[in-house]
């Protein structure tokens, strides 16, 4: 069955790594309630994990979707990683997606699994994956995964998409060969995105999947959105975000605003509305209903909003101001 355009233009909600515990059931909840279509968790080091997230929230909520963004492939075996996703969406179908990635240098090498080569170990661990999880059997030995002749007794009806949180052109490029589809982080401006997708390389699957993040705002005064959203933009002046800015036609003025800056606050604090405008989902609800349109025409297939501001969950209301309206 073909999809429809509902299930290519669907809106998901972060929660946050920091969100206390208790909140974390009745945070998904509410997604559930408002209408969001997914809801993602992330795995950061010294955080929570994503799996045990992915569990809980599955089991407490009746309809949403959970993704997990990301696991890092050098963290875990990939049998067992394909025995845990398996075992979720044979209790849940059709309502998981994984994200896997590198994980980030630095974590990965403090705890010892960041490879030589992390675009191999990245292919290789995502081709396993998705065989095992189809009921095939593990591939040859590679470089770093080694799962030959595996194969689970226990396989989901129906096979959760994995989609690669990738950087990188290199692994964007492998990401399109190997996976289902890939995850960007913020900012996901539909330049962004569009560069992204026409990376040269191998031929992408027909109808990837293509899951942004973004930081959100959402207030009937634009100002305050707009303030709220910088908060969580300091970071993005910095050298690991250059593939998100450079297909932005502001990028050169962006690194000059960032130089010229004492650090990452005062450069978020003083970051003209239009960049803050086109670097998230954020004004009042019809201006971020625009971008979350933007960003699906780009080819997105889920723009999933992390709340920008003190309050997490009270932000959540406000974000479902600017969910589509759905036939």
């Amino acid at each position: 069955m073909p999809r429809t355009d509902t299930h290519r233009h669907r809106v998901g909600v972060l929660l946050p790594r920091d969100l206390p515990a208790h909140e974390l059931v009745p945070y998904a909840r509410r997604a559930e309630e408002l209408g969001f279509d997914e809801v993602w968790v992330v795995e950061d080091l010294g955080y929570r994990g994503g799996i045990a997230q992915a569990a809980t929230l599955l089991a407490a909520t009746g309809r949403i979707t959970v993704g997990i963004g990301i696991m890092p492939a050098g963290a875990r075996n990939v049998c067992f990683t394909a025995m845990e996703l398996a075992t979720l969406a044979q209790l849940h179908p059709h309502r998981l997606i994984a994200g896997i990635g590198h994980g980030m240098p630095d974590w990965m090498r403090r705890i010892g699994s960041w490879p030589e080569s992390p675009l191999t170990l990245l292919r290789e661990y995502a081709t396993a994956l998705r065989a095992l999880l189809r009921g095939e059997p593990g591939p040859a030995d590679g470089r770093y995964v080694r799962c030959e002749g595996v194969v689970l007794t226990e396989v989901p009806h129906a096979v959760p998409p994995v989609v690669l949180g990738v950087r990188g052109p290199r692994s964007q490029a492998m990401a399109r060969e190997a996976a289902d589809g890939l995850l960007l982080a913020e900012p996901s401006a539909p330049a962004y995105i569009t560069a992204s997708l026409t990376r040269p390389g191998a031929a992408a699957a027909p109808e990837p999947e293509v899951v942004v993040y973004d930081i959100a705002a959402v207030d009937d005064d634009e100002d305050a959105a707009l303030d709220r959203a910088r908060t969580g933009l300091s970071a993005i002046g910095e050298p690991d975000w250059a593939p998100h800015i450079d297909p932005l036609p502001f990028a050169a003025e962006l690194r000059a605003h960032r130089a010229a800056s004492s650090g990452p606050e005062e450069f978020a604090r003083t970051l003209p509305a239009d960049w803050v405008r086109a670097l998230g989902v954020t004004g009042t609800p019809a201006q971020a209903r625009a971008a979350i349109a933007a960003r699906h025409a780009a080819g997105a297939t889920c723009v999933v909003l992390s709340p920008a501001g003190p309050d997490p969950v009270a932000a959540l209301d406000s974000l479902a101001r600017a969910l589509p309206d759905r036939p």
